[in-house]
């Protein structure tokens, strides 16, 4: 019988946010514990009940209120280890000095080399990245899993009056993945997606008076169980100023949601705006029962860089391809080889990504069609080219776009998301400019 975690969790009295934590802790694929409608797996269903004492201990252990010296004298660690893994999991600090919630002690062991094999026995061998649903961000996946809860699970509406979306802002840097993550909550919810086209944005279209916006959101009104994707949301719906020319399509599409939008959650729609910023929306919009929930998309961290480096050379290849005979010769086959390459990547968006994977496909091509030989090395010289390549994207407004995207999350989701901004904002620091040492105008009166 297909459960859901919120029914699976009540079933082993152990807390749904446990579970969830579980599962990030011990780096479990999300495919291998949960199906795309987020039902629980039957190995991750088979796993938990056989374990569920330890599942209990593990429950338990996350509730308790527990300091450094007490995780370490439990694990027989050194405590400056253990601290260190804190800090960078969860940089803030209770008061008192004791940690809890989101820290585990048997997640801290686990990093610190502690066996966990009976875990992974149970799923068998890890999925290929090529076969994944996607690439690391479990964090995120459930930060919107619980965003959405209203939609998944009816009884928060009933026991709590906790009411659907009637609108979603998912926000980030360009080439973060906004799109990627509106059909995965599509996906979620078991939702037909729908990408709002820029035709469709036209107050008045001289060709057909049925292609304006207000005409189709009527007709979209009329649909059960739709998602509405709405690209720069932010400039659309951009709050006005003394000063700014007006831009009159986006003023009528703006008109239009305002009018509607109290319809969405009757009608079953949820409308998803994506936007590089949240600063200069209008502020009505995001006002509680309109668009209020806000889900921050980062850039991959250096783990994920790593992964989708390898999964972009990887993809689409079939198990007899040149490019992948020559991977294998180079070890690049395997994460290691990008590590290198990934910490170089700091603050590149999943776009860039792609492009030097693209640009290095294109090389390693050219130099076997020139050697007309599978023994090709991937040297440094080939990756700085295609790195420098792929950079280009790297520029002032793409940073300060970053930058801002930091404040924003800060402000907004800072408890849920404290070391991925923690890392952003250090890789952010290495493109900030040193100030030039200028020397005084005029001679030094203390030289000889």
């Amino acid at each position: 019988m297909l459960q859901n975690i919120t029914e699976f969790s009540k079933k082993l009295d152990i807390s749904e946010e446990s579970l969830k934590q579980f599962i990030q802790d011990f780096d479990l694929e999300i495919s291998a514990c949960l199906s795309p409608n987020l039902n629980i797996t039957q190995n991750f269903e088979t796993f938990a009940t056989e374990n569920q004492e330890f599942l209990k201990k593990y429950d338990n252990d996350l509730r308790e209120e527990k300091s450094v010296a007490q995780i370490a004298d439990k694990i027989d660690q050194p405590a400056e280890k253990v601290e260190e893994i804190i800090k960078n999991k969860v940089p803030n600090i209770y008061d008192n000095g004791l940690y809890r919630s989101s820290v585990s002690t048997f997640g801290i062991d686990h990093q610190l080399g502690g066996n966990y094999q009976f875990i992974y026995n149970y799923f068998g061998d890890k999925t290929k990245l090529t076969q994944r649903d996607f690439v690391g961000y479990r964090d995120l996946f459930f930060y919107i899993y619980d965003m959405l809860e209203p939609f998944i699970n009816p009884e928060q509406s009933k026991n709590w009056g906790i009411q659907k979306a009637a609108g979603i802002i998912v926000y980030g840097p360009p080439g973060s993945g906004k799109i990627f993550w509106a059909k995965k909550i599509a996906e979620m919810i078991d939702f037909e997606f729908f990408e709002i086209q820029k035709s469709r944005l036209k107050s008045t279209n001289p060709n057909d008076e049925n292609a304006t916006f207000d005409s189709y959101l009527s007709g979209m009104l009329k649909k059960n169980k739709i998602i509405l994707f709405l690209e720069n949301f932010d400039e659309i719906m951009t709050q006005r100023t003394g000063n700014q020319i007006i831009d009159n399509d986006n003023e009528a599409v703006k008109d239009c949601i305002f009018h509607n939008i109290e319809k969405f959650e009757k009608e079953n729609i949820l409308m998803i705006g994506s936007a590089k910023e949240l600063a200069g929306i209008e502020p009505e919009i995001i006002a509680p029962g309109r668009f209020d929930v806000l889900i921050p998309i980062f850039p991959p961290n250096l783990h994920e860089r790593s992964e989708m480096l390898l999964y972009n050379m990887t993809k689409n290849l079939s198990d007899d391809a040149t490019l992948l005979k020559i991977l294998k010769v180079n070890k690049a086959d395997q994460i290691p080889f990008w590590i290198e390459t990934a910490e170089k990547m700091k603050v590149f968006s999943n776009t860039m990504i792609v492009d030097f994977t693209q640009a290095l496909k294109k090389r390693i091509r050219s130099s076997y069609l020139k050697n007309k030989t599978e023994n090709i090395t991937i040297n440094p010289g080939i990756l700085e080219a295609s790195f420098k390549e792929s950079a280009s994207k790297l520029t002032n407004d793409y940073l300060n776009n970053v930058q801002q995207f930091v404040l924003e999350a800060t402000n907004n989701s800072y408890d849920r998301f404290a070391n991925r901004i923690e890392a952003l904002k250090k890789e952010l620091l290495t493109y900030k400019a040193k100030e030039k040492i200028t020397r005084p105008i005029g001679f030094n009166t203390d030289e000889a």
